[in-house]
């Protein structure tokens, strides 16, 4: 007998791919580096065939070598069971795919030692670069970090005076969403998950746009209505149910995520009120969910696949000028209202989406 038994195989090389397949080594390096957007399904299918059938294998160490670099991108976010979060991570993930780069996720849980643990160049030395949704870390924790390794933040305010930062408005998306349930005849909104406090947080920033647009209105606001809940689909659904148990009279809700009002109207669903005939509801964030609740969902667009597209040039642009000196940013994209059917609006004015 001659040969070795088990699943030896010779090193095969991309060469020898690009031979069975018919196609150039730049096509197969194309497909494994997740650049086809010019590359056929059809060519796609034959290479990935061949990378199959000949047992071809990266050389991750040695391609990391030869580019200076390890080919991957790291996302830290603080909870995986998210829509949301998840909906930004696949946003992400296609774009670095069409710079040949590979997205690597980290749960920070939303607690401050994670997030800067994500920071520490010990991890990061993993990364080409980094993108942290921050969520408890501020000021005076980022000072603390010391990195090489181009980072982007992405949260609800911006922190740090050497990270480029892409920004949710949180205040004027809260603003329009409140507005809208006041000039549908509301007077008495829930603020599912507001809190009263001075900060710099997601839900305080989200209730400072909901007082505002009380405020621009000239109504009074019920802080009773400032209902403290979290942000999930069973947080939504308790806070409306307390607030029923407690005889509280209110005709709309904001919600502070779709998910939240995902579980409001179940929660008024089970209690017997149409929406919005009897209460309104609007969620922020825009995810699939709202768009097949019953009734959809009215929410806020808060600009998602523009602040993915920021958060890749704003990371690939520090990782092309590594060596260069350019000016931290910030960038804010603009919110829009998205009215479908649980809110009060004229005829025809609704979203079809």
């Amino acid at each position: 007998m001659s040969g070795m038994p088990g699943n030896h195989r010779p090193h095969v090389r991309m060469q020898d791919v690009a031979l069975r397949a018919g196609v150039s080594p730049q096509t197969v390096s194309n497909v494994v580096n997740g650049r086809t957007a010019r590359v056929s399904e059809e060519t796609r299918a034959r290479v990935i065939e061949s990378i199959t059938a000949l047992g071809y294998r990266v050389n991750q160490s040695a391609r990391s070598l030869r580019r200076g670099r390890t080919g991957t991108v790291g996302l830290g976010i603080p909870t995986l069971d998210s829509e949301y979060y998840g909906a930004l991570a696949e946003a992400l993930s296609e774009r670095f795919a069409e710079h040949g780069l590979r997205l690597v996720i980290e749960n920070t849980g939303g607690a401050v030692g994670a997030e800067i643990d994500s920071l520490a160049t010990s991890r990061l030395d993993s990364y080409d670069g980094f993108v942290l949704a921050l969520a408890a870390g501020d000021t005076d924790h980022l000072v603390q970090v010391d990195t090489e390794t181009p980072v982007v933040l992405l949260g609800e305010r911006a922190l740090s005076s050497q990270f480029d930062h892409v920004v949710m408005d949180n205040v004027g998306g809260a603003r329009q969403a409140t507005g809208l349930l006041l000039r549908g005849g509301a007077r008495a909104i829930a603020a599912l998950g507001g809190v009263d406090a001075d900060e710099e947080t997601m839900p305080a920033l989200r209730t400072r746009g909901y007082l505002e647009a009380h405020h621009a209105l000239g109504v009074d606001v019920d802080r009773a209505l400032l209902v403290a809940s979290t942000f999930g689909i069973e947080g939504g659904y308790g806070g409306i149910r307390r607030l029923l148990d407690q005889g509280r009279r209110f005709d709309a809700v904001f919600a502070l995520t779709d998910a939240s009002a995902i579980g409001a109207l179940r929660a008024l669903a089970d209690a017997g009120i149409r929406v919005p005939d009897e209460v309104q509801v609007i969620g922020f964030d825009n995810t699939r969910a709202g768009r097949f609740s019953v009734p959809r969902l009215s929410t806020v667009e808060p600009g998602n696949a523009a602040r993915a597209d920021s958060v890749v040039e704003l990371l690939m642009s520090r990782m092309r000028h590594q060596d260069g000196h350019l000016e931290r940013r910030v960038v804010v994209h603009p919110v829009t209202l998205v009215e479908r059917e649980s809110t009060s609006s004229p005829p025809g004015a609704r979203a079809r989406d």
